[in-house]
């Protein structure tokens, strides 16, 4: 193996590259290096789900470390950056089969005539795959989350849920449970390697292994360009034709994948994957977990990363609302100094921050919800699953005996930076939460904002959801408020 080369296991063979392009993709590896071409190219951008494939990584605990456990998940081989396979294994649809026999997840595909075209079969397939190995028995609910990010244009969908569905209670054995604790040492002992480079012509590759290792390595290259999942950066080669000169990889620092659990925030650090830290959040603000499960589909959620949304600065990414109503901060490092503030206060202009030369974010701290306190997230886009929003309204209230005692509302795709709405907060703070003060609240957002006219939606169109969201947020809490008084009086007539 070549010194500092990006390692991995392509199904069970390992595998070493270090004189390849850096903005070269999973996908393009495999049908041109590789020549496995069962991994499709359809759209170029993760919204289809033809080039869907499986990494298998070793499980990491919330601080980051590695444990003796792999985990399986499904990503988009066309934007993810070939460099990301360090110290993993890569499966496609040509691994699954064993001789002439098919996968038990390709043979229920065969059963149920879930195939017409196949332009798309090893997609579902790979994703299916992803789903058994790590839950057993999945429900329909659950298969159709693990399908979401796959499209189909022949079947209907019907057999292809169908199929996903049909597994046995105990499937067959296949070579990734024999081969299971042979994989986890080799992904161990690549684990274990100091930092990795790629290079080729005057375009290069640095995947460090620590915060002390970035940091140095940014000072010496200011104008680097960090990647993490790279769902949004990677369609700039794939769709807009760059090149990318100097690529540094964040996956592999552990302490920018720790999450901690403190008693008043929550930390997460700025490379962890949604799919790690939604659980936690979820269970703090149940309606931030759901509005996270509309990001992308599972493939981008398992790639992409908290700081990636808030780095890249885009007026519609749907976590700045939400993390700015909640008062979120953001811990930035340059060197070896750090820096605090609010997120809010992290954003400039349409795709410009605060962020200094060498600088980068090394960690997000979100409040954990307080007692009388409401969160509400609204995503408005045209489809309910894997779309980007026209609008995105995160309100935050704290209200006691029905007065707004504290509030804090930001809306994304209202302006060229995602912003909080500081008249319409006034016009509700230490105000009793009715009718009156809302439709003043209501008027207020057009001090706020002048939206845009774009492919998503008019400039009328924004407004005027915006307003009708602060009306169906008031609606909801005042049902809720309802809901609960009718519980309390059924126990007391019961009780009497």
């Amino acid at each position: 193996m070549t010194k500092g080369s990006v390692e991995f296991l392509l199904n069970h063979e390992m595998k070493s590259l270090h004189d390849v392009d850096p903005n070269l993709s999973v996908l393009q590896y495999l049908r041109d290096f590789e020549n496995q071409t069962g991994t499709k190219e359809g759209c170029a951008s993760g919204d289809c789900g033809a080039c869907t494939v499986v990494i298998a990584e070793l499980e990491k605990t919330l601080a980051g470390k590695l444990t003796g456990e792999l985990s399986y998940k499904s990503i988009n081989a066309c934007i993810t950056f070939v460099g990301s396979l360090h110290g993993k294994q890569l499966i496609t649809v040509e691994h699954l089969k064993d001789g002439a026999k098919l996968h038990h997840v390709q043979q229920t595909m065969v059963d149920h005539h879930a195939s017409q075209c196949g332009f798309c079969t090893p997609g579902f397939v790979m994703s299916s795959f992803a789903l058994h190995k790590n839950t057993k028995q999945p429900n329909k609910e659950e298969v159709l989350e693990a399908l979401a990010g796959n499209l189909c244009r022949c079947t209907g969908y019907r057999s292809i849920i169908d199929a996903a569905l049909d597994i046995t209670d105990k499937p067959e054995h296949d070579s990734f449970t024999q081969y299971y604790q042979d994989t986890i040492k080799q992904l161990r002992m690549i684990n274990d390697k100091n930092s990795v480079s790629l290079s080729l012509n005057s375009k290069t590759y640095f995947s460090p292994k620590s915060v002390k290792e970035l940091s140095q390595h940014l000072l010496l290259n200011p104008k680097a360009t960090l990647v993490a999942g790279g769902t949004d950066l990677a369609l700039d080669v794939t769709q807009n034709l760059q090149q990318i000169e100097n690529l540094v990889f964040l996956g592999n620092v552990d302490e920018l994948n720790n999450i901690e659990h403190h008693d008043s925030y929550i930390r997460i650090g700025s490379a962890a994957p949604y799919k790690d830290f939604t659980p936690l959040l979820a269970n703090e603000y149940q309606e931030l977990g759901e509005m996270i499960e509309r990001i992308g589909s599972v493939q981008i959620r398992n790639n992409g990363t908290l700081g990636g949304n808030i780095g890249n600065a885009s007026p519609i990414g749907d976590m700045p609302p939400a993390l700015i109503a909640l008062g979120s901060t953001l811990e930035l490092q340059c060197g070896s100094k750090t820096r605090e503030l609010l997120l809010e206060n992290y954003f400039v202009d349409y795709k410009q921050t605060v962020l200094a030369s060498a600088e980068f974010i090394k960690s997000v701290s979100i409040p954990k919800a307080t007692p009388n306190s409401v969160l509400k997230v609204y995503k408005i886009s045209k489809r309910i699953d894997d779309d980007i929003s026209a609008v995105l309204a995160a309100i935050y209230l704290e209200i006691n005996d029905k007065k707004i005692t504290n509030v804090r509302i930001a809306f994304g795709g209202m302006a060229a930076i995602p912003k909080r709405a500081l008249a319409c907060e006034q016009a509700l703070l230490n105000k009793p939460f009715n009718q009156e003060n809302i439709t003043v609240a209501q008027q207020a957002l057009t001090q706020d904002f002048q939206p845009m006219s774009d492919v998503r939606a008019s400039h009328e169109y924004r407004m005027r959801v915006s307003q009708n969201l602060l009306q169906k947020c008031y609606l909801e809490w005042k049902a809720s408020v309802s809901y609960q008084q009718n519980k309390i009086e059924t126990r007391v007539v019961n009780y009497a």
